[in-house]
């Protein structure tokens, strides 16, 4: 019986393979690991080890830009310039933020970040607050001039950053660089001419520094800027009528120097500007009319500057308008009637000029605004706030110091802490009415009748005396 399975049994035995491949052979090897260009990483280090020692970096970190191995406020990326995928390059550095490096109290500025041909960004917060440094490029080789990746060059809050900015500094990112925040540190000198060859710059931070001298005209050819700040410095000189070259600026803050002059003409050709901050200047003299062109203003702030003028009706002509501060700045003359047409208005700041006349009536009717100070002027007449608008504003508005200006008896309560008295209906002023209190100290409200009685009460005693 076996002899008739045997046949078949020889058969399976045959067709069947004495060894099974798991193995496609067109299957590709698995990918090389990622790895850095050893010259970058040495970079690197040097860069690591000058500002921060939170590790020993070059034996915490050996691949320090392989995902599992790389520290917080480091990123990498592979380059689209090299043929090589799996060589990754410093993109972007942080220090002083955590979870990022913190920065040791011996910390100094590391020119090495210049060559770091692949860097994007790199951003310094509170990373020189012990030791005195400077920006320097000396140690950078001439063979990478020009040819930086730069995209983003951030210090805040650096306050043992001091000296100059290095006009060789703009060379190394001419083309690429669009972000520069310098702002909150001792960096002092002028600004050098050769910020213009930032031809790609959108966003220029100098703020709160020691600069000094005039702002350089090259500075008004870079035409791509949409935020410039030079605010808290101490600059000087007037302000050209070629600042209108900028065409796309949003944001303009030259508040807290030195300049003078008048504002200049050029400022109404900035059609894109949102945000206009002249503040704490010595500007002066009438306004251009071309400053009405700016449709899309929405926070105007020039406090503080001697303008020595009649408030000027234009400022009512920005239908977006937020915010107008134009405090301690000498004006006379009425408040516009226009002002009640700044139906987005938060915030009007009109205190210690010489303003005559009375409350145009139309500011009762702005909505959204929540802060209003009138105090000391020579404004004039009753009131017009309704005890809706008086109680929506509370401590935020502020009519003190303006002699003449008297409230409506049925607002009689809110007269001690606006500052004003209360008047009659023929307009003419009574002494100061102090609001009667109960034992919980809360205000009470005295109806028009109970007013009456009570001034008719002591007209009688005063009578009889």
């Amino acid at each position: 019986m076996l002899f008739h399975f045997l046949p078949l049994f020889l058969l399976l035995t045959c067709t069947i393979p004495h060894h099974i491949s798991t193995t496609n052979p067109h299957q590709s090897p698995p990918p090389p690991p990622f790895t850095m260009d050893p010259t970058e990483l040495q970079t690197l280090y040097t860069i690591m080890e000058t500002l921060s020692s939170d590790h020993q970096w070059r034996i915490t970190y050996p691949n320090p830009c392989t995902p599992s191995t790389s520290w917080v406020g480091i990123e990498c990326k592979p380059s689209v310039r090299t043929t090589n995928p799996h060589i990754l390059h410093v993109t972007r550095l942080d220090f002083g933020t955590p979870p990022n490096p913190n920065c040791k109290n011996t910390a100094t500025f590391p020119p090495e970040i210049f060559q770091l041909p692949y860097l994007q960004s790199i951003f310094f917060f509170r990373c020189f607050t012990k030791t005195k440094t400077t920006i320097s490029t000396s140690k950078t080789s001439k063979t990478g001039l020009g040819s930086s990746s730069l995209q983003q060059l951030s210090f805040r809050s650096n306050p043992t950053l001091v000296g100059s900015i290095p006009s060789q500094l703009f060379s190394h990112v001419s083309s690429s660089l669009q972000i520069l925040t310098l702002t909150q540190s001792k960096i002092s000198g002028s600004i050098p001419p050769e910020i213009s060859e930032l031809t790609s710059l959108v966003h220029l931070d100098l703020s709160y520094n020691k600069l000094t001298g005039a702002i350089p005209v090259q500075l008004w050819s870079l035409k791509n800027l949409v935020g410039l700040d030079l605010s808290y410095n101490s600059l000087t000189g007037q302000v050209p009528d070629t600042i209108g070259q900028l065409g796309m600026l949003q944001k303009l803050d030259l508040s807290s120097n030195m300049l003078t002059g008048s504002v200049p003409t050029g400022i109404g050709e900035l059609s894109s500007l949102m945000f206009l901050a002249l503040s704490n200047n010595g500007f002066h003299g009438k306004l251009p009319v071309e400053l009405g062109n700016l449709k899309g203003l929405e926070y105007l702030i020039m406090e503080n500057n001697p303008m020595s003028i009649e408030l000027p009706m234009l400022f009512g002509r920005f239908p977006k308008l937020q915010e107008l501060r134009l405090a301690n700045s000498d004006y006379s003359g009425e408040i516009p009637d226009s002002f009640s047409n700044l139906w987005n208005l938060t915030t009007l700041s009109l205190q210690n000029n010489r303003l005559t006349g009375k409350i145009p009536v139309g500011i009762a009717n702005l909505s959204h605004i929540y802060h209003l100070n009138l105090s000391k002027n020579l404004l004039s007449g009753e009131v017009p706030f309704g005890w809706s608008f008086l109680k929506r504003l509370g401590k935020n508005l502020d009519l003190s110091e303006n002699n003449e200006l008297c409230l409506d008896p049925m607002q009689g309560y809110a007269c001690a802490r606006l500052g004003v008295v209360v008047c009659n209906r023929s307009n003419a002023r009574v002494d100061r009415v102090k609001p009667l209190k109960t034992s919980e100290g809360r205000v009470v409200r005295i109806s028009r009748p109970a007013l009456f009685i009570v001034f008719f009460v002591l007209g009688v005693l005063e009578f009889k005396r």
